[in-house]
């Protein structure tokens, strides 16, 4: 199985993904790349920015991508 299979194979069972998810999970250390490739085999892809704090304490943003 692909990344680009084990992507979409998450997002729906999982509904989402983030980076920190796909590389935890599947292996995936350019997830951007991707769902890029996935857009352009036609899949539509939603993204939501969220935002977190990291282990030292920080706010950080990300994304969430998920199946539109």
């Amino acid at each position: 199985m692909t990344q680009k299979e084990m992507i979409l194979e998450y997002m729906r069972q999982e509904g989402s993904i983030t980076a920190a998810e796909a590389m935890r999970e599947i292996g995936c250390y350019r997830l951007a790349a991707r769902i890029a490739d996935l857009e352009a085999e036609g899949h539509s892809i939603s993204r939501k920015s969220e935002k977190s704090r990291n282990r030292f304490g920080r706010s950080v943003t990300f994304t969430r991508y998920g199946l539109a």
